[in-house]
């Protein structure tokens, strides 16, 4: 079991709790909520890595055993070790979660008694999240009040009815101070959550006050669809503060981290290999109306590499397939500027990436209103690449009628060709731009080869190396897969592999593995899946063996089809036989060493244990006959 257990328990979860929910969590549907997953053959799927940057998918996860291993980073782990190290939640925490979701009634044992309790003590995450969530039931409920009636216009102006307003949860905070803050103090919440929560705040007289006041508001989720934050929206001409005010920084709350309305739209980004990144809150709402599930919006903060990070584990962003991210901006200078700061980011997308600018200058939710659905559908269905409007707003900038504005032009836009990252289409944005730009190709791609040269860049990082052992040799490729046969079809292989002693594996961290199969009990008595595995890692002496077991427990087993009890044989006996050829070799070695008339009895004891082994040799390499 993994250390800690979370520090807001007054107690723990019974043993046998976290055993059911850790046999009733399908992994793959834990994980498919934050990573988009393949089929990778043998029944287990493959994704981007959630813990670490990579275009090539090396997160491996294993439904059969409820599993899952990232072969590029290291990370392993059952469905409570994805969400602590993905949310960043306590042990308590994950499990509460997972139990919540499997309908499961955890039971827990005071420190101080052994008797077992029923009510949950949650965590700090959980607390926030459920503050959130009596929030969103308070605000919906304002909404019908008389004073909302802004709210309920501001809404209906641009074309949202009370059905859109129901789906996306729109609010209103009323025309006092701390009626909300009553009233989750009356639920049970303190004031210090509400405080931490960003729900609430202290006034200059040390009382707390609501944070929102007076404005329309849309809740934030996360990708789980768990409330997390709120947006609120300025209705009336008095209200001093900004347009938009947002939930601050808080434990369960990073802005960057956080893209409006993806909870909505994440399966059809997923399905179709496409992201729309809107501006606001309504923009969302018109588009996913619209037609186009697949819009989102960053909530009151610049569109960043961390949201980048989100969308292209959703999208499937890699070396071979490509995601489509297409940004929609309103066409003043904002909107531009924002574009520009978008293809900056964009080079760490491998996906194509496009801009969608309405000709009339409107966003989303304007078109919708003005021109109907179809026209918002045909916004993002008239793209273009986001480099060709890039290059296009920063020509525009200089007179290309006089020498000086054209060099400009030129030294000012080879750096965007330059940074373009399908390097075949450099040559044909070299001779557009020459073209534009009205000079000859060869001072232009001058230019564009100046700007990309690499001197003075810090070279890449190194792809982080693997934590398992390594499978240069026979003897050690097959130590594994005897491995792998333990921790994957324990009730298959188990007695046969229990009978062979640690002795027989050469390798010091499969020899790890091998104690702590041991010390989890033995093969033999196991059921297998998540249970198992964690069981094995908690048991070994070191973090190269824990490593290994989270790799072995997704690595497809060396055969096509399902693993019989004559492939474990032969697995085992190919296993003994590297062992015990070893072992000869240094029998001879020894004997050799030997004088046999001054030491006649060692002599004779040595040769024969030597025809011992080799018999016993003989034996194992006809059971091991077949092949690998």
């Amino acid at each position: 079991m993994y250390a800690g257990g979370g520090g807001a328990m007054a107690g723990r979860i019974r043993d046998e709790d976290i055993t059911l929910v850790r046999e009733r969590t399908s992994i793959a549907e834990i994980i498919s909520e934050t990573v988009t997953l393949k089929s990778a053959g043998g029944g287990n799927l493959k994704g981007l890595c959630p813990f670490h940057d990579e275009k090539t998918p090396s997160f491996t996860v294993a439904p059969a055993r409820n599993v899952y291993f990232c072969h590029g980073c290291g990370q392993g782990g059952d469905a409570i070790k994805f969400l602590m190290d993905a949310e960043h939640l306590t042990f308590v925490e994950s499990v509460e979660r997972l139990a919540d979701r499997a309908g499961i009634q955890l039971r827990y044992i005071e420190t101080d008694s052994a008797a077992p309790r029923t009510r949950p003590q949650q965590g700090q995450k959980q607390r926030l999240v459920a503050a959130h969530a009596a929030a969103v039931e308070f605000y919906t409920g304002q909404l019908a009040a008389p004073g909302a009636r802004p709210a309920r216009e501001f809404l209906a102006q641009r074309g949202f009815d009370r059905a859109a307003a129901e789906r996306y949860g729109c609010g209103f905070a009323p025309d006092a101070w701390d009626l909300l803050t009553k009233h989750l103090r009356q639920r049970g919440f303190t004031g210090q959550e509400l405080v931490t929560a960003g729900l609430a705040r202290e006034s200059r007289n040390g009382t707390l006050i609501d944070r929102f006041r007076r404005r329309l508001l849309w809740p934030i989720r996360d990708l789980t669809g768990d409330v997390i934050g709120f947006g609120a929206r300025k209705l009336f001409d008095d209200d001093d503060g900004p347009k938009y005010l947002n939930t601050p920084e808080t434990p369960i709350y990073k802005k960057s981290h956080v893209l409006y309305g993806l909870d909505q739209a994440k399966r059809e980004i997923a399905k179709q290999g496409r992201a729309v990144i809107v501006e606001g809150y309504t923009d969302v709402m018109a588009c996913h109306l619209a037609g186009v599930p697949t819009a989102v919006a960053t909530c009151g903060t610049a569109f960043g590499a961390d949201h980048i990070g989100v969308l292209r584990r959703l999208l499937l962003d890699t070396d071979q397939v490509a995601g489509e991210i297409i940004f929609t901006f309103d066409g003043d200078a904002a909107g531009q500027k924002a574009a520009l700061r978008a293809f900056e980011e964009d080079q760490r997308f491998v996906g194509r990436t496009f801009i969608a600018v309405s000709p009339d200058n409107m966003d989303p939710c304007e078109l919708r209103l003005a021109k109907g659905d179809l026209a918002v559908r045909d916004l993002v269905a008239r793209r273009e690449p986001l480099v060709d409007f890039a290059l296009r707003q920063v020509i525009s900038r200089f007179d290309l009628d006089t020498v000086d504005g054209r060099v400009e032009a030129m030294r000012r836009a080879a750096p965007l060709v330059a940074r373009i990252k399908d390097r075949e289409k450099r040559p044909e944005y070299v001779r557009k731009l020459a073209g534009d730009l009205g000079m000859e190709i060869e001072p232009v791609q001058r230019a564009v080869l100046a700007a990309g040269n690499p001197s003075g860049q810090a070279a890449a990082p190194a792809r982080p190396t693997r934590a398992a052992s390594a499978v240069d040799n026979p003897q050690s490729m097959v130590e594994r897969e005897a491995l792998k046969l333990a921790l994957q079809v324990p009730v298959l292989a188990g007695p046969m592999f229990d009978a062979i002693s640690a002795e027989e594996y050469r390798h010091p961290v499969h020899i790890a593995v091998r104690d702590a199969v041991a010390e989890a009990g033995g093969a033999a008595a196991a059921t297998g899946g998540a249970v198992w595995i964690e069981s094995v890692r908690d048991a070994c002496a070191d973090l190269a063996a824990r490593a290994l077991v989270g790799e072995l427990a997704v690595e497809p087993l060396r055969l096509d089809g399902e693993p019989d009890p004559r492939y474990v044989s032969i697995t085992l006996a190919r296993l003994q036989w590297g062992s015990v050829t070893g072992r000869i070799q240094d029998l001879k070695s020894r004997i050799q060493r030997v004088n046999p008339v001054a030491n006649k009895d060692e002599y004779f004891a040595l040769f024969g244990e030597l025809l011992s082994l080799e018999q016993h040799a003989r034996a194992l390499r006809e059971q091991a006959a077949g092949g690998l």
